[in-house]
């Protein structure tokens, strides 16, 4: 009996083992990969880092703040206040329909996810809240929230957007592109045609760089 229970031992030790050193063989490959090629934010995640991220996610918000609900009652007021809120704060990473699919949040390593989709949607508020207040370690996430009871409030106003995402409409995505932040060659064309309508010069239409911004 004594020597079947060493054996058992015996067995799952060496399994244990042959399981580390696996481990240890992969992150041995990954960081020789990494030291090759370096740590470009232009690749791809693969599935694994990609399932890290999400669970790092999750993981970012304590348990006590999963099971906080919503104070901010939904209302049209409410709605129109975080919709113009996102699309002057918001929109520049993730896009007015919540997507990602903006010149920085495809650029962002991780990228910036689809809010409308079931990653996002299957998060309770309270880690919502969490994750707009106090932003998301190693991505381009930032701590948004400040520690006044308005700011506060302000985080849970965009809560309730980012559940209305799913079913934006195209009138109010219409309203918004009307409040996102201007580039600097649009503000440049405004005043040209404002100076044009003036009379004092003739309008130019900018043309659109091909280098980049930082």
């Amino acid at each position: 009996m004594q020597g079947d229970l060493t054996m058992t031992l015996g067995r799952r030790g060496r399994i244990v083992l042959v399981t580390v050193a696996l481990l240890l063989a992969g992150l041995a490959l990954w960081g020789f990969a990494i030291i090759r090629k370096g740590f470009s934010a232009r690749e791809e995640p693969g599935r694994a880092e990609a399932f890290a991220a999400r669970k790092l996610r999750r993981m970012a918000a304590p348990a006590g703040a999963r099971q906080l609900r919503n104070p901010v009652p939904a209302s049209g007021e409410v709605l129109a206040r975080a919709r113009a809120h996102f699309a002057d704060h918001c929109a520049i990473c993730h896009g007015n329909d919540g997507k990602g699919k903006t010149a920085i949040g495809q650029n962002l390593y991780p990228k910036a996810p689809d809010m409308s989709g079931r990653e996002t949607q299957s998060l309770s508020d309270g880690e919502l809240f969490y994750t707009i207040k106090n932003g998301v370690r190693l991505s381009g996430m930032p701590a948004w929230g400040g520690d006044t009871a308005g700011d506060d409030r302000e985080s849970w106003e965009l809560v309730r957007f980012v559940r209305h995402l799913p079913s934006i409409s195209p009138l109010e995505l219409a309203e918004m592109r009307a409040l996102n932040p201007k580039s600097r060659e649009e503000l440049d064309e405004e005043e040209a045609e404002r100076r044009f309508l003036e009379g004092s010069e003739t309008p130019k239409r900018s043309v659109p760089s091909t280098g980049h911004h930082h």
